[in-house]
This record gives C-alpha cells, sequence and structure tokens, in this order.
C-alpha cells in the first residue's frame, strides 16, 4: 500500500489553507488521527495522509450536489 505522507505545512500548501487552521480547527475533529493523520514512531510529529485527505475533499463536495441519491450510492442529477 503505497501512501503519500505530508507534513502540515506541505498540506496546507495544497489545500490552501493557514496551517494553523490544519492545526487548531481540522485536525482531531475533521481530521481524525489513524485515518487522515499518523504520529510516526509513537512520536510528536504528525504526518497527513493525502489518499485520504483527497477521499475527504471530495466525498463532501459531492454530498453538496443537488441530485437524487441512488440505491448503489451514486446521485442521479435529472
Amino acid at each position: 500500500m503505497s501512501q503519500t505522507f505530508l507534513t502540515t505545512d506541505e498540506l496546507a500548501k495544497i489545500i490552501k489553507y493557514d496551517s494553523r487552521t490544519i492545526r487548531n480547527r481540522l485536525k482531531d475533529s475533521v481530521l481524525i488521527e489513524g485515518i487522515h493523520y499518523v504520529r510516526p514512531f509513537g512520536g510528536r510529529k504528525i504526518l497527513y495522509l493525502w489518499e485520504a485527505i483527497e477521499r475527504e475533499l471530495l466525498k463532501h463536495s459531492q454530498e453538496n450536489t443537488l441530485g437524487i441519491p441512488m440505491a448503489n450510492g451514486g446521485l442521479c442529477n435529472g
């Protein structure tokens, strides 16, 4: 399994958020330890998992579109 690990500053540049916003508002409310970030070797350093965060960003974007939910998880834009 290949993952892209990012520091807080690297993630901030990609998603166009301030590093402090990520640390103070998103971490542990939207971004969950073990899913969106890890603490390697039990230390204090935090590394964010880009693929999990990207899925989360796209999921919320898709939920807010207008349409009729389908049984298979799709969306009818009819």
